[in-house]
């Protein structure tokens, strides 16, 4: 009976859905998180009766024919960019990105990775780095005698030094966009690369055009939205049962055929 494993295949398709919108919401708090939706497709079809087939020797044809589905499939896990909302926190190195692009980030394998969190901190050194201790790019050291520390909307970071009325520039924020910003790897610790299908990285200055600008004492949070969530959840608990459901007729009906050969 087709309708067992249709079914089947219907309950492994819920099962991710509701895998993917766990995730989502056990990251509503996690800074730059983007949002991920599951999209599923249909399987293949068995032709019973092939629409268009000739169904008598005078020429009349079928108008529609005999197709038969075979369940479901998760096509893809796709993430939403849309950005989160900004958050206060008085912090002088939180930066959030007002707009497109991506941080830098230089991994300990000298690799690059990119982020949208821009919760740093400074190293011992003085340089700007993550909260796992990955430097910045492009390195970004602040002197230990600066008494206070300013970045404008263009990513410039200057310093306040000691018997100096003018602020001294000491480091360049850049920023990085992606052709398909949907095709990057989370790699977890809020951290994204390159893949073939985001397209290679293209590096610019904040407030240029197509880059976004840099908002200091903010930080860029989840743009998860918590109703919708639910919404999904409940809608995808509901297909889960119904699939179930089928499952129980099905084999309700197969109790009652073999009664029959009893």
């Amino acid at each position: 009976m087709r309708a067992l494993s249709i079914a089947a295949t219907g309950m492994l398709a819920q099962q991710t859905n509701v895998e993917v919108i766990a995730n989502n919401l056990a990251n509503m708090n996690t800074t730059g998180y983007k949002a991920q939706r599951a999209a599923f497709q249909d399987l293949l079809y068995q032709n019973i009766q092939q629409a268009g087939a000739q169904s008598s020797d005078t020429g009349t044809l079928l108008p529609s024919g005999i197709q038969l589905g075979t369940g479901v499939r998760t096509a893809a896990v796709y993430r939403m960019t849309k950005a989160g909302n900004m958050q206060n926190t008085s912090n002088p190195y939180d930066v959030a990105v007002n707009g497109s692009g991506f941080f830098r980030i230089q991994m300990p394998d000298g690799t690059d990775a990119y982020t949208r969190d821009g919760n740093f901190q400074l190293s011992p050194e003085g340089q700007l780095v993550t909260q796992q201790g990955y430097v910045v790019q492009p390195g970004i050291a602040i002197p230990a005698t600066a008494t206070a520390v300013t970045i404008n909307t263009q990513g410039q970071v200057q310093a306040a030094m000691p018997g100096q009325i003018a602020l001294q520039l000491v480091g360049q924020f850049e920023l990085t966009r992606f052709p398909n910003e949907a095709g990057l790897s989370a790699m977890g610790d809020n951290l994204y690369s390159e893949t073939t299908s985001s397209g290679g990285p293209q590096a610019g200055v904040p407030g240029s055009t197509g880059y976004g600008t840099i908002q200091q004492y903010f930080l860029e949070t989840s743009n998860v939205d918590a109703v919708s969530e639910i919404t999904s959840l409940i809608a995808a608990q509901r297909a889960y049962e119904m699939n179930s459901k089928v499952v129980t007729s099905a084999d309700q009906m197969m109790a009652e055929t073999a009664k029959l050969g009893a």
